[in-house]
């Protein structure tokens, strides 16, 4: 990771963890990861709102007064809401992404679950995923939140990331492999 990266996901690491810890001392958990989720959103969907997390060239004053405003007409819950305006007066509001992720990170953890990332090469059915999420219950442990994206580039089967671990089925990868056994036998 580079230094500038390391030190965004530091920052938001700390205003993640005093957000989260606030949220469960007042009994908010419910209503933050609701904020996050439409804060994720609105941020995807919105370049105006982008512009004004990313750019250093609005005034301290003028970014909190934003956000602050946005925060208010979403309704985000008040650690959330005060948070922001904070992050805007300390020129924090580029690491908005990072703390998104990380909250609803921490909210999984508090619910006893995780999130598998799965990519496969069309698109998985309700069922699929279904019975995907109870196998990687039962050899986890936890209740599973599948993540999945398609690639059809991996030609079939599936790559799986759970935390650190990854399992990787994808024909893709066992062509590559085949290909560089050949490569060593002549």
């Amino acid at each position: 990771m580079s230094e500038p990266a390391s030190i965004s996901v530091g920052i938001a690491e700390r205003y993640a963890t005093a957000i989260f810890d606030i949220a469960q001392q007042t009994n908010a958990l419910e209503g933050l990861e609701s904020g996050l989720t439409d804060l994720a959103t609105a941020i995807a969907e919105n370049e105006d709102l982008r512009k004004l997390v990313d750019s250093p060239l609005i005034s301290r004053s003028d970014q909190e007064a934003a956000i602050l405003a946005v925060a208010d007409k979403m309704g985000l819950v008040p650690v959330l809401r005060n948070a922001l305006g904070l992050m805007a007066q300390k020129r924090r509001l580029f690491v908005v992404p990072q703390l998104i992720t990380l909250l609803h990170d921490m909210l999984a953890e508090h619910r006893g679950e995780v999130t598998a990332d799965v990519v496969s090469a069309k698109a998985l059915t309700k069922g699929q995923s279904e019975k995907l999420a109870a196998v990687l219950k039962a050899r986890i442990g936890q209740d599973v939140i599948i993540n999945a994206t398609v690639d059809k580039d991996i030609i079939g089967g599936l790559i799986v990331k759970v935390g650190s671990k990854m399992i990787d089925t994808s024909i893709r990868s066992k062509l590559a492999s085949l290909q560089n056994a050949m490569k060593e036998v002549g």
